[in-house]
């Protein structure tokens, strides 16, 4: 029988699941990323992070394994959907704090307003971190795939990975903190706030290794097997 053509192949589907898992992860480290939680203390210094760090590192898993599967462009097409995407929640997140509230939410707005216009630089500062930094994983994992001659999958995901993370880092914390007070200078953004955000984005990039294999390996069995009956009728 001829293929349905509103029947999702089975490489459509997972392409389709991994983009809204690296769309919805953004969204959502955006959206949580005010909060911020303790991580640990050295030599009296309490390190603490916002809750979406645990969130950006699944963002260049899911590129990277989309860029080995079905390449960089298809990876930029996805990264330029996502802007348009975080432009929309930007906007509608900037009106909803100025339209004015019921009655009934009155005692409730100044929280709402708190929590979501302080997301508002959060949010710019993560859209330009995102562009230039996810730009720069996609071309520098093929740079690092012709350069190995499409081996070590590890190394390219390693160091693709590590300096789109510390580009991310920099741009980030410059565009989000730098002159909101006093003692946020220059100086203690790029050696105060980057440096332990930066170590633990590595942590987690080198832990996201094993996962890229595993998401590489099955893959390419679902793309190397035949549909079955039910998937082409």
């Amino acid at each position: 029988m001829p293929r349905n053509d509103h029947t999702p192949h089975p490489q459509g589907r997972a392409y389709t699941y991994l983009a809204a898992l690296f769309v919805g992860t953004i969204v959502a480290a955006n959206l949580m990323g005010t909060k911020v939680i303790p991580f640990f203390t050295i030599a009296g210094f309490e390190f603490t992070a916002s809750v979406g760090i645990f969130l950006f590192p699944i963002s260049f898993l899911v590129t990277d394994i989309m860029a080995e599967i079905w390449g960089g462009k298809a990876v930029q097409s996805l990264i330029g959907a996502t802007v348009v995407i975080l432009l929309v929640v930007l906007t509608a997140t900037a009106a909803a704090t100025i339209i004015p509230p019921a009655d009934r939410f009155a005692a409730n707005n100044d929280a709402y307003l708190t929590i979501f216009r302080s997301s508002l630089r959060i949010t710019v500062a993560s859209i330009v971190a995102f562009i230039l930094s996810q730009t720069h994983d996609v071309w520098a994992f093929e740079l690092w795939k012709r350069v190995t001659h499409g081996r070590m999958l590890w190394l390219r995901n390693n160091l693709s990975t590590m300096v789109s993370q510390l580009i991310d880092s920099v741009v980030f914390m410059l565009i989000a903190f730098w002159m909101v007070g006093d003692r946020f200078t220059i100086g203690f953004v790029l050696g105060s706030m980057v440096p332990p955000y930066y170590v633990l984005k590595v942590l987690m990039a080198l832990v996201d290794t094993p996962f890229v294999y595993l998401g590489v390996r099955l893959l390419r069995s679902d793309l190397r097997r035949k549909p079955t009956p039910a998937e082409v009728a």
